[in-house]
């Protein structure tokens, strides 16, 4: 075999390594196609999502209908594609807030350490021993039904995951020799931190706040299917999903097929590609080492 040879199988093995597995390139259609679905909502829905037709009711798909209708008549495509927007942005302001404070707390803790890392630490396994899902009916309990007071509480509830893994991430990229040469250097701790350290844990940052939008997606879709977060008549899938309870008795299961599949999914796609960044991240950490 000619070093030309081995060189072009070498080349092969490890561009088949690197190819992205069909899991992923899947998940990750899906979700681009959820996007752009919930984006374009107005100009593909054919119809009005809170249009009612009581003549209708809980019918079977039709060329007028593609995927049937609801209990009252209302055409479920067209409310899977309004309610994505509720059901996607939802979870992304849980992220949002979840990442910006928890990546705040993780630093301010690992980087000041002694009493304030201890304040942080111990004020982050409390609100950790409480269920994010908990938090979010006491929100609802005191501030009453909506997204709003669930958002913020569901946040409040996943900054210890996120703040922890900052944490950590922060403790280990500071006992990094380059750390110690810009300290000797004069360099202020702020700038190390906001130059070098933050840069450096970003990916991991991203890679676990995509798993905690799936898990985002899940509660709020809980407390909607309990009649505690969106309110009629807007939709999202976790409402969409309760509306449709009283139809699967009488043996009219699409009401609730499609967002229960639309939930699952998304979900999926989440995590496989929270997963996928999780991998590349801690290979890249082992890679520094």
């Amino acid at each position: 075999m000619t070093m030309s040879t081995v060189a072009m199988a070498t080349i092969r093995r490890r561009s088949r390594r690197r190819r992205p597995p069909a899991l992923l390139i899947a998940s990750i259609v899906f979700l681009v196609v959820i996007v752009l679905a919930a984006i374009f909502a107005p100009l593909i829905a054919p119809m009005n999502p809170n249009t009612t037709d009581i003549l209708n009711a809980s019918s079977g798909p039709s060329v007028e209908h593609w995927l049937g209708t609801d209990t009252t008549g209302r055409d479920i495509l067209s409310r899977l594609l309004y309610g994505a927007r509720l059901s996607l942005l939802a979870p992304l302001a849980v992220v949002i807030l979840t990442t910006i404070v928890g990546a705040i707390v993780g630093l301010a803790a690992a980087r000041s350490g002694g009493v304030v890392d201890l304040v942080l630490s111990r004020a982050m396994d409390i609100v950790f021993a409480f269920p994010s899902l908990l938090l979010g009916l006491l929100a609802v309990a005191i501030f009453g039904p909506g997204l709003t007071a669930p958002i913020i509480a569901l946040a409040i509830g996943y900054i210890p995951f996120l703040g922890r893994i900052v944490r950590t991430a922060t403790q280990q990229e500071q006992a990094r020799p380059y750390i110690g040469s810009h300290i000797v250097m004069g360099f202020s701790s702020w700038w190390i931190t906001v130059r070098h350290i933050l840069p450096n844990i970003v990916p991991l940052l991203l890679a676990q706040a995509t798993l905690a939008f799936g898990y985002a997606m899940l509660d709020i879709a809980a407390l909607s299917y309990l009649g505690l977060g969106v309110q009629p008549p807007a939709a999202d899938w976790g409402s969409m999903i309760a509306q449709s309870q009283s139809a699967v008795m009488q043996g009219q299961l699409w009401g609730m097929f499609w967002p229960s599949l639309a939930v699952i999914l998304t979900v999926l796609s989440v995590n496989v590609l929270g997963e996928h960044l999780t991998d590349r991240t801690s290979a890249r950490g082992r890679s520094l080492l």
